[in-house]
């Protein structure tokens, strides 16, 4: 308001820009909606598999979008099945108890004491901490590890080096399809055991993986600390947006898709090769990520198909 405005001029012209700018807001939701509206009628009834991990688990305001990105699909219809690692979570409670911190190739290196820790850690804290993110928002979630009902059986990873780390020998998804059909959310945990009851840790990638190939989910949705894949990893700008399943073996070969971008990438193909229509490695420190991935336009991250 100018000097020269009376307090009753200066009181309509707020009014007026309030006014104005709130029908813009109002318009942008409207738009957003529509938008959204074809592929929430896309994906109704449809499974997506979610793994959800890095930044988005260890910032509130991050923590807080997921678990609104998670309840939001699940009121449209959607059915996601979230898989979660805890990893900055399990370290802090290694150096608490003094136990280093080993990895190989991307990979954690668990010995028995970890494996302990890792149990503690997902089973008990992580998994109970995303259930009640979500359940608060009035979407029902069911907390599950691997070793509840059989979901998933384990195998030792590779030539037992990496000690206590396992992959998937097998899926039980009749643990699973009670609880999609009623409308809850399994959040499961990726650890497992094997036929003998010895506990593994397995990547919670493979599991996610492993999980949407069973379920003839309709994506596999990797939520991490990078843009997507990169061409150059320490140029941004050289994200590859979408990718074709044998130019994804290719990366690997190449070496250009290294360290512990490996293993989700090939989670992505091992779920391509099984039936899953998309994979998707997307940027978990954007704020909603998943919607903007499975609701717009645009798409954020790196889309691998399986088709030419």
């Amino acid at each position: 308001m100018s000097l020269t405005e009376s307090p009753k001029e200066g009181e309509e012209l707020l009014s007026s820009f309030l006014q104005e700018n709130y029908s813009k807001e109002a318009s942008l939701r409207v738009a957003v909606l529509s938008e959204a509206l074809p592929y929430i009628q896309r994906f109704a009834g449809r499974r997506i598999v979610i793994k959800y991990g890095g930044a988005a688990m260890a910032h509130k305001s991050l923590k807080d979008a997921v678990y609104r990105d998670i309840a939001l699909l699940a009121s449209v219809g959607v059915q996601p099945v979230i898989v979660h690692g805890g990893g900055p979570e399990i370290n802090i409670w290694l150096d608490k108890l003094g136990i280093s911190a080993q990895f190989k190739n991307g990979l954690r290196v668990t010995d028995k004491k970890t494996m302990e820790v890792v149990e503690m850690v997902l089973i008990g804290r992580v998994n109970k901490q995303i259930i009640n993110g979500i359940n608060r928002l009035g979407t029902l979630s069911v907390g599950l590890s691997g070793i509840d009902g059989g979901l998933i059986e384990a195998r030792p990873f590779g030539d037992g080096t990496h000690g206590l780390v396992g992959e998937v020998a097998r899926v039980n998804k009749d643990v699973l399809e009670p609880l999609l059909a009623k409308g809850y959310v399994p959040v499961i945990s990726s650890v497992a055991a094997s036929t003998d009851g010895c506990s593994y840790n397995i990547n919670a990638d493979t599991v996610a993986g492993e999980l949407a190939a069973s379920l003839g989910a309709e994506k596999l949705i990797l939520l991490t600390d990078t843009p997507g894949i990169l061409r150059d990893k320490n140029d941004p700008d050289s994200l590859i947006k979408q990718i074709r399943l044998p130019e994804a073996r290719q990366l690997i070969k190449d070496g250009v898709v290294n360290g512990g971008m490996t293993p989700k990438t090939e989670c992505c193909i091992r779920a391509l090769a099984q039936g899953v229509a998309a994979a998707h490695i997307i940027d978990g420190r954007n704020p909603h990520a998943l919607l903007l991935e499975v609701f717009t336009d645009a798409g954020i991250g790196t889309m691998v198909t399986g088709r030419g």
